[in-house]
């Protein structure tokens, strides 16, 4: 997680931080672990920004990530990057 993502975590409201971490545990995790994205995340790289992806979390939320080094065998790393509404893809 990047000093960015903190700061746009904590300027999001109450409800949009629990759709995002609800998003996260019960879709994002398992489909990293599967290396297969379901098609409501809608998963896709960032133009322009090699290694980046962005996911989608609710109508108008995005979330930007990477895959980092592995941190423990077996176990994929992200690295967070972003997160708000599409207007985060501004200044990514």
């Amino acid at each position: 997680m990047t000093p960015r993502f903190r700061r746009d975590l904590k300027a999001l409201s109450s409800e949009q931080r629990a759709r995002f971490e609800k998003t996260v545990r019960e879709e994002f995790v398992p489909d990293v672990d599967a290396l297969r994205w379901r098609r409501g995340l809608r998963v896709k790289r960032v133009q322009g920004v090699p290694k980046v992806f962005e996911m989608t979390w609710a109508p108008d939320g995005r979330a930007t990530w990477e895959f980092g080094a592995p941190i423990r065998d077996g176990v994929q790393h992200v690295i967070w990057r972003r997160i708000g509404t599409h207007d985060i893809f501004a200044d990514a």
